[in-house]
């Protein structure tokens, strides 16, 4: 009897076609992800494309869906894509490190060495002499590339370990200092497309 009920068994509509729901939408939900992250930060000539194939993937997933509304499983799958999609999008958006920073250090320490370092590795650095809560103090301004920001954060800690500073988005910038740093395993987007940034 046992041998009946495994022969019966829709592995299509139980087992395949639940994986397949899966992994489409894990793709268009991370593409989807992709796509407003580049938004954000400004590469316009890519984003078409990305929603191209995100909807294309989308409708044909939903189109599988509706054919089979009476198989829970799909519904599972479905929603498990979309949670799958989101984390794998972001982690992908992480790796890429697109976009720029500011990063703020406020401190009453001596500086000099770290603002020393920074600039030995070409980052560019503003120097405001200010007024704290305790005194005077300095503040030190740098614009960095966001894959380069763990980097500048180790030479605060290092030098200046008891100095406040803070990290902010920046979307678009005139003119500025940036470090070279070597590629990661991710191609840059500039590379792919150079003029892909639009203001």
């Amino acid at each position: 009897m046992l041998l009946t009920i495994f022969a019966n068994f829709d592995y299509y509509s139980w087992l395949v076609l639940p994986i397949i729901i899966f992994l489409s939408r894990l793709t268009d939900v991370s593409l989807g992800t992709l796509r407003h992250v580049f938004i954000s930060k400004g590469y316009r000539k890519i984003v078409p494309i990305l929603g191209f194939f995100e909807v294309l993937i989308w409708i044909i997933v939903v189109a599988q869906v509706m054919q089979h509304l009476s198989n829970w499983a799909c519904y599972i799958a479905y929603a498990g894509g979309f949670a799958a999609g989101t984390y794998v999008g972001l982690r992908i958006e992480e790796k890429l490190a697109l976009g720029l920073q500011v990063v703020r250090i406020i401190t009453k320490q001596n500086c000099d060495i770290l603002i020393s370092e920074l600039r030995e590795e070409n980052y560019g650095v503003t120097i405001v002499d200010a007024e704290g809560g305790s005194g005077a103090v300095k503040m030190i301004f740098t614009i960095v590339k966001r894959k380069n920001v763990k980097t500048v954060i180790e030479k605060i800690k290092n030098n200046n370990p008891n100095a406040f500073y803070s990290v902010e988005e920046i979307k678009d910038t005139n003119q500025g200092i940036f470090a070279q740093k070597p590629s990661s395993n991710f191609s840059s987007i500039s590379k792919i497309f150079p003029t892909g940034k639009s203001k």
